[in-house]
């Protein structure tokens, strides 16, 4: 069985995002990038398949400019068998992105396609669910456990009302919450061996496929500061500024 596995390549969530002077965007130059963390979830749930014998092969696809090798060999590190980084200097959009995976799903012919919940820098959560639609395969999201069983995914999901338990028969799209699992560190002897891992680059445009955005930034701002807190003397104190300017009560 074969394991394809999105990783996407994002700001530190550690670092303060800075918008651009003319307001088109997040200035990204010389900011510190990591691997999304649902990213990660998703990476070490398909190692731990892998461990268990129920996985032989995990595959790490990645889509974006070149310094994405960088997230790919962490995810080699890790423990990845080989890797694929699809070229392109644009921001693709969830459909964009769902396209391209498709693509590479048509030439890996994976078992599973394991990907984050959504990325931390769009908040989208919508390229797992798009790319399920367009291979007609089955989709279980926000997946907080995993077990494969006789040909099908057993998923638990956290949902609005509580968690959820569905089987899904594979082929099929699973995206990874937080709690999925705790991602593991690399170490220093994997970190070397990734080197020598294969990692295949495929230019976008050689894929022949229509990745137009279909939305249009018109500002980025950031949001305002927050005032700072009042400390007041009594409960009865509290209680008249919540009732008579906060309006909570």
């Amino acid at each position: 069985m074969k394991v394809l596995v999105g990783v996407k390549r994002v700001l530190d969530p550690q670092v303060k995002a800075r918008v651009k002077a003319d307001k088109s965007g997040i200035d990204l130059t010389n900011a510190k990038m990591t691997m999304n963390p649902f990213c990660e979830n998703a990476v070490e749930e398909a190692l731990r398949l892998r461990e268990s014998g129920a996985v032989e092969e995990v595959i790490a696809l990645s889509i974006g400019a070149a310094k994405s090798e960088e997230t790919l060999r962490n995810a080699l590190a890790l423990g990845a068998d080989r890797a694929i980084l699809v070229l392109t200097e644009d921001v693709l959009e969830p459909l964009a992105l769902a396209k391209v995976f498709k693509a590479i799903v048509e030439k890996e012919t994976p078992d599973l396609v394991l990907v984050g919940k959504q990325a931390i820098d769009d908040e989208c959560n919508q390229t797992g669910q798009m790319l399920s639609a367009l291979l007609g395969w089955p989709q279980a999201t926000f997946a907080s456990k995993l077990e494969l069983v006789d040909g099908t995914a057993q998923v638990t999901r956290e949902v609005d009302s509580g968690i959820e338990t569905i089987n899904v028969n594979m082929p099929a799209v699973i995206s990874a919450d937080l709690r999925l699992n705790e991602p593991r560190y690399a170490s220093l002897p994997n970190v070397m061996k990734a080197k020598r891992k294969p990692l295949d680059k495929i230019n976008l445009s050689d894929l022949g496929l229509d990745t137009a955005n279909r939305l249009t930034t018109l500002e980025v701002v950031e949001p305002p500061a927050r005032e700072a807190g009042v400390i007041v003397e009594t409960v009865a104190e509290l209680v008249d500024k919540l009732r008579n300017e906060a309006k909570v009560i």
